[in-house]
Order: C-alpha cells, then structure tokens, then sequence
C-alpha cells in the first residue's frame, strides 16, 4: 500500500484514540512517521499542523462539555507559551533530535500502558499558580524542540498532583496542547515549507477521528486495551528512534 495512505490510516486513528482522551495525537504522528520512514525535517512541522487542527477539535468538545476553565488554564499558558515559541524555533541535530522524540514517545508509552483508566471523581483544576507557571515552561520548551503540545505530561502531572479530576485535565490539556501547538509552529514557520504534499488528505484524516475520539472522550474514558495498543506502537517507534539508525 502506498506509505501516503498508509499514514492517513495510521493518522485517523492515533487522532481517535488521543483525542478520547483529550490530546491532539503528536506522539503518535512522530511515532506513525518514524514507522513508515518519513524525513526528520518534515517530522516536526507535520506533527504540529496535524496537532492544531485535531487540538482546535478536542478543545472545542470539551469546552462544550464543561471541561475547559480558562482561569484554570492560564498560569500554565503563562509559562509555556513563550517556552514553546522558543523552543519551536530551535532546529536540533538529527543525532539529538531523535533520541529526544525517542524518550517523549516512550514517556507517552508510559503515560498509556501505566494505567488502564483514569477513573476518579471529577473536579475542576486547582493548581497554585507559582507551580503551574513553572510547569507550564517546562512542558512548553519541551513541546516546541519536539513538535509535540505537551498534553502527555500535563495530563499526569494533573492528575498526579491532585490539580484536576479526570475529564477536567483532558480538557486542560487539550487547550494547553492547542495553545503549545501555535505557538511552536509559529516559532519556526520556515519549517512549513516542508510539509509533505499530502498534508491535505492527512488533516481530513485527522480530523474524522479527533471528531470522533473527542465525542467518546468526552463522554467517557476509552477501553483498558486500546489505551494499552497505543502504548505498544509509542514503545516500538520510541525505541527505535533511540537505538536504531
């Protein structure tokens, strides 16, 4: 089948399955690229485009749903925003840049395969701001050098911390990886001018299954095995990017 197709395949359903639990996908897209052999140049750039639209999906359904709290939200815009653009503008080495990607898709595998569900009650975000600024920079810098919103650190954060309830982070996270996603893309434009000639079938790919992964997501979590599917394929292409050529 040709790689074109294959990706849209590979795209629709990473969009589906992030966006049910209210990410955009990044990881996965880099994960899908590093897979079918995309050029690390386009990686970058593809990824954040394709995060933007399905990001502006999942926020959307959220927000609808009573998930999104902008005051909530904003002491970690404060620090990432900024971080992002910084970050988005930095082009590193192919020898830095994949064993980086390498080690966020396997904190993705992680964050996946670590839990079945995040089940919980639900309460709306309640992080101190200090903690939340700072937070916010952390994950924006290392979103922007990656090409990723950085949705699958704050989500655990969230929870972790006890800053939101299950629903609640999904949708702080999907606004925090929209914001990130701009802001990153925005910091580097001239990384636009690689994006591959099928861009356009893989955003209407992407943004059938962030429709409807974020309808599912944000009415209820998505099954223990999907969630540990997703894990498995972040693991293969996080260690290959690591160890192999």
């Amino acid at each position: 089948m040709d790689p074109t197709l294959i990706l849209a395949l590979l795209f629709l359903v990473a969009a589906l399955l992030y966006g049910s639990v209210g990410h955009a996908g990044a990881s996965a897209y880099l994960a899908s690229m590093v897979l079918v052999g995309v050029a690390p140049a386009e990686m970058k750039p593809t990824a954040l485009v394709l995060n933007i639209l399905v990001a502006s999906i999942v926020t959307l359904r959220f927000a609808r749903a009573g998930y999104v709290q902008p005051r909530a939200l904003l002491p970690f815009l404060v620090g990432s925003i900024p971080a992002a653009f910084v970050g988005g503008g930095l082009t590193l080495p192919t020898t830095i840049y994949r064993p980086l990607v390498g080690a966020v898709l396997l904190v993705a595998a992680a964050r996946f395969g670590w839990t079945a569900s995040d089940a919980g009650a639900d309460f709306p975000p309640r992080a101190p701001w200090p903690a939340a600024v700072l937070a916010g920079a952390g994950i924006g810098l290392l979103a922007g050098l990656t090409g990723t919103g950085g949705g699958i650190f704050l989500t655990p954060l969230l929870l972790a911390a006890g800053w939101a309830g299950t629903r609640f982070a999904a949708g702080t996270s999907a606004a925090f990886i929209l914001a990130n996603s701009i802001s990153g893309l925005a910091g580097n434009l001239a990384s636009v001018g690689s994006l591959p000639s099928a861009i356009p079938l893989w955003l209407g790919a992407v943004a059938i299954g962030g429709a409807l992964g974020s309808q599912l997501g944000s009415r209820r979590m998505p099954a223990p095995w999907i969630r540990r599917a997703l894990a498995a394929v972040l693991l293969v292409a996080g260690l290959k990017l690591i160890f192999l050529p």
